[in-house]
């Protein structure tokens, strides 16, 4: 059996329960084996009846002499009574609903039961135990058994039925990692981790099984990054020197000092430009930490050399912010080559209005220089005369693809420089890992006089002197923002939703004044011109979800009261605490929570006293996991079956063999490691 086989063709369970299997995302064979478990019950300990325990979970193997369904008159549903026995005693199981059973199993079967007791009178009794017969290769019970997360009609019985056909069934295939590594690092092959991570022999081999396609995973990972990172840095490129002169008496004309991560960051930057490669390298700052002077000093240094420079946000409203503060810091003489580019707006840093078409022509033509706009900058039909330069606010992934219409862009097709900036701070480990193919520099330091915004977890008895002290900051014309983590109301999580925050504050709390809301569900056109009107203190309270995490200065905002805070990951959390302070003002975030549990709180102390990202980052890996660190949406940036992007140890391990593998002639000879690296040259980037 080939592994790329339609899994309808498996069996005939398979092909009834095909849409159940598309929806868990299985198509083929190998989809299926790689479907891994999500848990398991150890169910290996079989014991005699004599020796079951009424606080465990019991497996016991046994010889059915009784076995019946009926209908229960009062409870009106097909109920199924066993009795078996072994020579220790005799247990009896129950089973609802589940008529079949007594048309599987027959007076004189040997059956394992597995699951929870209770006694009755002088027996045992099994409510609705596992139970399998007995045979030489069990998979239901008796053993270690997998459980997997399910989806529709199918059942745990069907999947694990489907795996073992499969894993019998199948033909052996190359171990697609070299012997080396599975010698040095004592890991077993690859079909018989397969079979271990399904159906293990004992804990032992479970372990060497999950160590092993874990490592794999994130191996191919590494291999695939350092591969795009290779093939974008064997393009032409413009070589651009440091003009150090213009550079420095623009610095000195700044009403602030760069920080010494800012000065480092700007240094690892102009190095790059400098070089005959095209430079690929991620910003990461704190928030408020200064990333966009770094990158606008930069496109200075670009700009210098007659070459092209395109800045990319992800809002239009950002998109003016940039342009705005890019009017501040660079000379006046390059001005008119400056214009921003958005579906709203067309106009020059000048204060020219024109129109798409024309500016269009302009950047084609290269009279204008600076293009300030979103990322439809390299999806329209925008062509640059010299394109040196692009950067890329707040996207957390450039791929292959987007790469290769770059250089296409560009009249004498040479590759850009890309300079991508994030303000999500994430542990070092982490960053390698989803920004392999990136060089990374970080910037921790805030700015000189920024004042620290003073967190508070405040108790539900003090909410209403909380709403007296946003009264009080209102009327000296300051903002609010209030956050909440649903937009739909959930009884059963008892999260406060936006909708029902926003009715209460307006009807019961701020009556008297304006306040708007703000969710993923509105059009763009109507978040941008909420946003838009925030920003110029058009009202004072907004009620948002999770959608301003990445945002404008609001620079009258001083005030951030974040609902069921616990439902945030911390990194979350300090990011939407990041959209005040931005003035000389006094700002305080005030948290609210019904979950009282000792990790909530311990979470919630920490952003009280810390103000640093990063720290929290690594608080959040070690209490919450990777996801927490950029929220819901966006955990999935790499999905990753069987490894987790918290394995610091393995993830540098699969990094440091990855590297040996393709700077090592001997491995690259090969023709099996060559068909697989040329697989992943050809496949799209992890966007």
């Amino acid at each position: 059996m080939d592994l790329n086989l339609d899994i309808k063709k498996l069996h005939s369970i398979a092909n009834s329960l095909a849409s159940d299997l598309k929806k868990m995302d299985i198509h083929t064979v190998a989809d299926l084996l790689w479907y891994f478990p999500g848990r398991y019950d150890d169910l290996s300990n079989i014991k005699l009846v004599k020796d079951i325990d009424e606080n465990e979970v019991n497996t016991v193997c046994v010889k059915i002499t009784k076995i019946k369904s009926y209908r229960a008159w009062r409870a009106k549903m097909i109920i199924t009574e066993l009795i078996a026995e072994d020579d220790s005693g005799t247990v009896e199981a129950i089973w609802f609903r589940q008529k079949f059973i007594s048309q599987i199993l027959k007076i004189g079967d040997q059956v394992y039961l597995s699951g929870k007791i209770k006694a009755k009178k002088s027996s045992w009794q099994f409510i609705s135990p596992s139970y399998e017969k007995a045979k030489a290769d069990l998979i239901h019970s008796g053993r270690i058994v997998p459980l997997y997360h399910l989806s529709g009609q199918i059942t745990q019985k069907q999947l694990r039925f489907l795996i073992s056909k499969a894993l019998k069934e199948i033909t052996p295939v190359d171990d697609p990692l070299p012997v080396e590594i599975l010698n040095k690092e004592k890991y077993p092959w690859l079909m018989e981790s397969l079979k271990q991570i399904h159906f293990p022999s004992d804990q032992k081999s479970l372990e060497a099984a999950s160590q092993r396609l874990k490592f794999q995973e994130l191996f191919y990972l590494q291999i695939k990054y350092q591969l795009a990172k290779k093939n974008y840095q064997s393009q032409p490129t413009y070589q651009i020197s440091l003009n150090n002169h213009l550079l420095n008496q623009n610095i000195k004309t700044l009403p602030f000092k760069l920080t010494l991560d800012q000065q480092k960051a700007l240094y690892d930057v102009l190095a790059d430009l400098n070089k005959d490669i095209p430079m690929n390298r991620l910003i990461e700052g704190d928030v408020g930490s200064g990333k966009t002077i770094v990158a606008i000093l930069s496109a200075l240094n670009v700009l210098s050399h007659g070459l092209q420079v395109a800045l990319m946000a992800p809002t239009e409203i950002l998109a003016n912010q940039h342009l705005a503060t890019i009017k501040k810091i660079l000379p006046a003489k390059y001005l008119p080559q400056i214009a921003l580019l958005t579906k709203s707006h067309q106009l020059l840093a000048d204060g020219t209005n024109t129109n798409k078409t024309e500016l269009i022509k302009k950047i084609a033509s290269g009279s204008i220089n600076f293009v300030v706009g979103t990322h439809s900058l390299i999806q329209d039909k925008i062509n640059f005369k010299k394109l040196g330069l692009i950067i890329i606010d707040e996207q957390h992934r450039f791929g292959v693809r987007q790469r290769k219409t770059l250089k296409e862009k560009n009249k004498d097709h040479k590759a850009p420089h890309l300079l991508s900036m994030t303000a999500t701070p994430i542990p070092r480990t982490l960053a390698l890992t989803l920004y392999g193919d990136l060089d990374i520099s970080l910037i921790k330091e805030k700015p000189a006089g920024r004042k620290k915004i003073k967190t508070f977890l405040v108790p539900e008895k003090k909410r209403l002197d909380a709403y007296n002290f946003i009264r009080e900051k209102i009327q000296n014309k300051e903002q609010v923002f209030v956050i909440c983590p649903l937009i739909d109301d959930s009884d059963k999580l008892g999260v406060r939703s936006v909708t029902a925050e926003y009715q209460k504050l307006n009807k019961d709390i701020f009556p008297d004044l304006e306040i708007r809301l703000l969710h993923g569900k509105l059009k763009s056109d109507a978040k941008e011109k909420i946003m838009s009107d925030f920003k110029n203190n058009q009202f004072p309270i907004l009620v948002a979800t999770s959608v301003i995490e990445v945002g404008v200065d609001i620079p009258q905002a001083t005030i951030m009261i974040i609902e069921s805070a616990e439902r945030f990951g911390l990194s979350q959390l300090h990011q939407f605490r990041g959209r005040i302070g931005r003035n000389a003002l006094d700002s305080f975030c005030l948290l609210f929570t019904n979950d009282i549990s000792s990790v909530s709180k311990k979470r919630l102390e920490a952003l009280c006293t810390t103000s640093d990202g990063f720290k929290l980052a690594d608080l959040d890996l070690e209490l919450r996991g990777s996801g927490e660190i950029f929220g819901h949406k966006q955990s999935g940036l790499i999905k990753l079956k069987i490894a987790k992007l918290s394995e610091t140890a393995l993830i540098k391990k699969a990094q440091k063999w990855a590297q040996d593998i393709l700077t090592d002639q001997k491995y690259l000879a090969r023709h099996d490691l060559q068909a697989t690296i040329a697989k992943l040259k050809n496949e799209t980037h992890l966007e």
